[in-house]
């Protein structure tokens, strides 16, 4: 696919503004046309993205603050070699497997098995969501939490944009999420401002409609603490418990939300109901998210399921799609696919891959990445797009990766230099991400198997990732 053609009818290209701003505000993936690119294994800026010299790359033994620039020239694997160090590890994984090895530096598939195959995907699915929402949404947009007047005197409505990261936690504390606004700012505002003593809080959950739970979900998610019902009013995400990742979840965010403010503000809590506020209403206070960049690059990393799912309505609201788990589903699609991308065979059911339902093939994976990964090309840059690389968990490091890849596992050699989205359900494991080999040479990777335990496939996934780490396979 050339980028020519691939921007040829897009949603969206980013202005030259936004486009240098999110390129300082994340780590550069890629740099330069003739091939030179540079991979990073946390989110600090390289104070030297000149050309090196041609060399192997050892792998570091600890995952390291960054990597440095990469060969130019660095040799392209072939296809034997390829197929040499791969082949045997997937014919041993069980169950049912896709997967691809590409050169983003040329689009060449260099490895591949049964990519156009749709299968579960589990978590790797956020990949889709993330590159729609930043093809449709501009980076710097924040997901916005207001407060404005009610009908009747003493009445206030605390309005639901979407925005799951608003934490209860007050100022010095700080939960899951990056740069989360707080409650207690946001009733501050609104104490100031309000006229008259306030008596009664209401909430508007009507920017998102339909069912709160998608189908495939399981009844043991929410209080597992794997997700929240989507609302777009919530608190830290839902949780119980704002510090920590895991916690269970409540099962009614936006009355939840609601009934803290009301505490907030010195409201009978237990008076908390449903409202809407009127067009017209008169704006009390309001907090903000983080940018939409900063939040793709949480959501790769944590693979928050909560997130995923609202920058998937939020992306259904900006095509002018219904916001529903549907809505959300089909405007993803339809995005990627104005963008150039061919979404043939993959069937999604919402933003996040916690459904069982959701089928993508391993091809869609590898060429988003593809994508992604590819160096710069003046006016064709994707670098929009970059926040999906950024944020990518490090093998050994950080993120979902954090406790894989051990020193003493046979994976041991992609620590550092792999970086990867995992995706793992009952009988689901996939990881597609980039990795650089012992040349210097930067490749992607999609890898997905359906029908066999976590416990058993999850290494050796791991371990064919590592393969590529140290592998110039010529």
């Amino acid at each position: 696919m050339g980028f020519g053609r691939w921007f040829g009818d897009t949603l969206r290209r980013p202005t030259r503004g936004v486009r240098r701003w999110i390129t300082t505000l994340v780590v550069i993936a890629v740099v330069g046309a003739s091939g030179g690119a540079v991979v990073l294994t946390s989110p600090m800026l390289v104070a030297d993205l000149g050309p090196a010299q041609p060399q192997a790359l050892e792998p570091p033994s600890v995952p390291q603050p960054m990597l440095g620039p990469l060969p130019l020239d660095a040799p392209l694997p072939t296809t034997d070699g390829l197929a040499e160090a791969l082949d045997a590890d997937a014919d041993a994984i069980p169950g049912r497997l896709t997967g691809l090895v590409i050169d983003p530096a040329t689009g060449t598939t260099l490895w591949e098995r049964t990519p156009e195959r749709a299968l579960v995907p589990g978590s790797t699915g956020k990949l889709l969501t993330a590159a729609a929402a930043l093809l449709t949404l501009n980076p710097t947009d924040t997901l916005v939490t207001r407060v404005v007047t009610g009908s009747d005197p003493g009445t206030v409505v605390l309005v639901g944009g979407g925005d799951p990261t608003l934490t209860a936690l007050p100022e010095g504390r700080d939960g899951v999420y990056p740069d989360a606004p707080r409650l207690e700012d946001l009733a501050t505002e609104v104490r100031a401002t309000a006229k008259g003593r306030i008596t009664r809080v209401l909430v508007d959950t009507g920017r998102y409609r339909g069912p709160t739970v998608a189908d495939g979900w399981e009844a043991a998610d929410i209080p597992g603490g794997f997700v929240a019902p989507i609302e777009p009013l919530m608190l830290d995400g839902g949780r119980t418990d704002p510090a920590v990742a895991d916690s269970s979840r409540v099962r009614d965010p936006a009355a939840a939300a609601g009934r803290a403010l009301a505490e907030e503000l010195g409201v009978d809590p237990d008076k908390v109901e449903e409202g809407t506020a009127a067009p017209d209403a008169e704006r009390l206070g309001a907090v903000s998210s983080a940018p939409v960049a900063e939040l793709v690059e949480h959501l790769m990393r944590s693979s928050d399921n909560v997130l995923a799912e609202v920058l998937a309505r939020e992306v259904a609201l900006a095509r002018n799609g219904a916001p529903t788990f549907t809505g959300a589903a089909e405007q993803i699609l339809a995005a990627l696919a104005q963008a150039g991308f061919d979404p043939s065979g993959a069937v999604l059911v919402d933003g996040s891959g916690l459904s069982t339902e959701d089928q993508v093939p391993a091809r869609l994976l590898g060429s988003l990445l593809a994508a992604v990964a590819a160096p710069a090309q003046g006016a064709r840059d994707t670098d929009f797009l970059r926040p999906i690389i950024t944020g990518l968990p490090v093998a050994g490091g950080d993120g979902t990766l954090d406790d894989r890849f051990g020193s003493d596992a046979r994976s041991a050699s992609g620590r550092g230099v792999v970086r990867a989205k995992t995706g793992t359900l009952t009988g689901v494991s996939s990881l597609a991400g980039v990795v650089i080999d012992t040349d210097g040479r930067l490749l992607v990777f999609a890898l997905m198997s359906n029908g066999a335990s976590p416990a058993t496939v999850r290494p050796r996934l791991d371990a064919m990732a590592a393969e590529l780490s140290r592998c110039g396979c010529r």
